[in-house]
């Protein structure tokens, strides 16, 4: 299989936190879509190709590497300017729906882990997604 491009790799990211409960809510799917559609790194993406993409890391997820090899396939495909980006995206989905599941919790660190993200930079994306989601109820 060929190495994802940066969007791909973006959308995977965002498609392994919605999933990683075995759940993905429509909350999820249209934080994806809303972020493939509103965000600066998207602009030259073909909408129509998200749900292609979205099938085909799941289906890279079921094969014999899972998790761990698309993570890796990510994080090579991915420029290092990127990567605070990607996990940002990947923050927003897990952010979504104000309950933030174990699972994601311990994807997003699988995440970070393999981009190579520092403390500061993980800390700051996270305050900034809880803030902007935050309701006044």
């Amino acid at each position: 299989m060929p190495s994802p491009t940066p969007h791909e790799a973006l959308i995977y990211l965002m498609v392994i936190t919605s999933a990683s409960d075995r759940a993905m809510t429509d909350v999820e799917l249209a934080k994806i879509g809303d972020v493939v559609r509103s965000w600066p790194v998207f602009e030259d993406f073909k909408q129509d190709r998200l749900v292609p993409v979205a099938q085909a890391c799941q289906k890279l997820l079921h094969e014999q590497d899972g998790l761990e090899g698309l993570l890796s396939q990510v994080a090579e495909a991915l420029p290092e300017r990127l990567r605070d980006t990607a996990y940002a995206a990947a923050f927003e989905v897990a952010a979504v729906d104000l309950e933030m599941r174990l699972e994601e919790v311990r994807v997003l660190q699988l995440i970070r882990r393999e981009l190579d993200l520092d403390t500061l930079t993980v800390a700051a994306i996270g305050r900034a997604a809880k803030a902007r989601l935050r309701t006044l109820t």
